[in-house]
């Protein structure tokens, strides 16, 4: 089964499968074989088109239309307020090393962000249940009234495990909540077009990645850093109402039977092998977002600069989520995802060589185009592996596989700068894991195509 977009398969043709059964020998084995022909073709067309016979009087896919645009333009803000606001964290990290928790080590802090950055999607494996379930405004209203009332706490916050509980735990497991359903989401709404939607999905958290730092920076400096995080909690507020308005379902729910758990999808090779792929790219994946400032400001670039690098490196992400999706649509989220991942990598690896405010620039660009198509089209193809109805399952067991790496890449780069004094050792650490991510990425490709080459 390929993970991209497979033509409807009529009576009429049928695909190497199918055609491999043979031709009818006598009438008997002729109508046997017929029927065996059919149930082989309508499985084939239910895997590969995501086509469920129960579901054909809530019609095709929309691939479109005001209604579908709203829910996409919805996910995309859910995406800001949240996952944009957690792309923000280097700045965070930066003026909680230099002023809120002076004498914390660099990796003890960088726990806050990477806890964040992991229950983004550890709640994904409970989330992705309870959307194919049914429920979608319940989840986001809880979350969303948990995510404004945090970001009004942690203007109270002074101490170390003050940050760990309200920016780090709660604000990172209630946006996993609102991340978990808009993830699900566009796969009720497009089919043909759903890189496309998922990139516009991603530019959400672009946009917050690159609005949130400066926004944080400034209003420090003028209104102090409480009123800063309070001025922050009303925007949430109005992001995500306008979140809660827009974003809903197409499907019915389906109707469980099994364990509230069901692993069973890890049982297929190409899902098991792509999310290994996830998990050893998020040990890495966000180690030049998280640091690319502060390392900015250790080879003597000038910190009212330096923090610009996150923005830059995100608003330069817009682009490639934006690009990564139109051609995803093309040429198959695979054949996108591969080489974009591949890039940063090597991005990855030049990172700490670096020395002046053009390499910077210039890391931060292309690093974050490339990085910005990986994240877009995380969800992509596993939406291809399975019907829609358990598409939140599918994608939630992915995002919960990916937490751990997101927990963990972070807080081992800071530490491995700790112990070495210098960022080179912790590029060549975050580079090896993207770069073998890859290696996975193209295993996953060949488990499903049989080779390297095609639309996957």
């Amino acid at each position: 089964m390929s993970v991209s977009q497979a033509p409807t398969i009529h009576d009429t043709s049928s695909s190497s499968t199918i055609d491999a059964s043979g031709s009818p020998r006598q009438s008997g084995d002729f109508n046997e074989k017929k029927s065996q022909v059919e149930q082989e073709k309508q499985a084939v067309r239910s895997e590969v088109d995501n086509v469920d016979e129960a579901l054909e009087q809530y019609g095709e896919h929309p691939d479109g239309g005001l209604r579908a645009w709203l829910v996409i333009l919805g996910c995309a803000i859910g995406a800001c307020a949240t996952f944009g606001f957690v792309n923000a964290w280097g700045v965070f990290q930066e003026y909680y090393q230099q002023n809120v928790l002076v004498g914390t080590s660099p990796s003890t802090i960088a726990w806050i962000g990477s806890i964040q950055y992991a229950l983004v999607f550890l709640p994904g494996l409970v989330v992705g249940r309870i959307f194919d379930m049914g429920y979608t405004k319940l989840p986001l209203g809880i979350a969303s009234a948990v995510i404004v009332a945090v970001t009004f706490l942690t203007a109270e916050c002074t101490k170390y495990w003050h940050f760990l509980l309200c920016q780090g735990i709660a604000f990172g497991l209630a946006s996993g909540v609102v991340f978990g359903v808009v993830m699900g989401c566009p796969a009720h709404w497009f089919k043909h077009r759903i890189g496309l939607a998922l990139g516009i999905m991603a530019l959400g958290s672009s946009l917050g990645g690159t609005t949130f730092p400066i926004a944080v920076r400034n209003l420090i400096d003028r209104v102090g850093f409480k009123w800063t995080m309070r001025i922050i909690g009303f925007i949430e507020l109005v992001l995500l109402s306008f979140q809660f308005a827009t974003v809903e379902r197409r499907l019915p729910p389906k109707k469980h039977t099994g364990p509230f758990f069901d692993l069973s999808a890890f049982k297929s090779p190409q899902f098991s092998l792509y999310c290994t792929s996830s998990f050893l790219a998020f040990l890495g994946i966000y180690t030049v977002l998280t640091y690319i400032d502060v390392s900015a400001s250790s080879k003597g670039i000038d910190p009212d600069f330096s923090f610009y690098l996150l923005a830059i490196a995100n608003a330069c992400s817009a682009i490639g989520r934006l690009t990564g999706g139109i051609f995803a649509d093309r040429l198959g989220a695979l054949s996108v995802m591969t080489p974009a991942t591949f890039i940063a990598g090597i991005l990855t690896y030049a990172w700490p060589f670096a020395h002046n405010v053009g390499g910077f620039i210039a890391i931060a660009i292309v690093y974050g185009c490339a990085s910005g198509v990986y994240v877009s089209l995380l969800a992509a193809p596993v939406v291809r592996m399975g019907k829609t109805q358990d598409v939140g399952v599918r994608v939630g067991m992915s995002m919960t596989v990916i937490a751990i790496g997101a927990v963990a890449g972070p807080p081992i780069s800071g530490a491995i700068n700790a112990a070495t004094g210098t960022y080179k050792y912790t590029g060549i650490y975050a580079g090896t894991t993207v770069m073998v991510a890859c290696c996975f990425l193209l295993a996953t490709r060949v488990s499903i195509l049989g080779s390297i080459w095609g639309k996957c």
